[in-house]
């Protein structure tokens, strides 16, 4: 016998994940996280949500692109001689 599926709305699961209604209608329509439309209401498996969750994990090292480079002292000397 297969497990009962736990829906979730989309209010919970925006609140699960920390984002906002938009962001999460934005990670539906781009397809990272699955939802399901039944009529006018939209439904997510809180499965999903938590998969969602523990692929989004950061893997040390890959944010380096997101800080500058840290300045020299002797560029920083050099600037202020001028």
């Amino acid at each position: 016998m297969t497990d009962p599926i736990r829906w979730m709305s989309t209010k919970e699961a925006s609140e699960r994940l920390g984002v906002t209604l938009r962001t999460l209608y934005r990670f539906l329509d781009e397809g990272q996280l699955p939802g399901f439309k039944f009529g006018r209401v939209i439904r997510l498996k809180e499965a999903d949500v938590e998969t969602f969750i523990e692929g989004s994990l950061i893997v040390p090292g890959s944010l380096e692109h997101l800080y500058p480079e840290p300045k020299s002292d002797t560029s920083v000397t050099e600037a202020r001689r001028m």
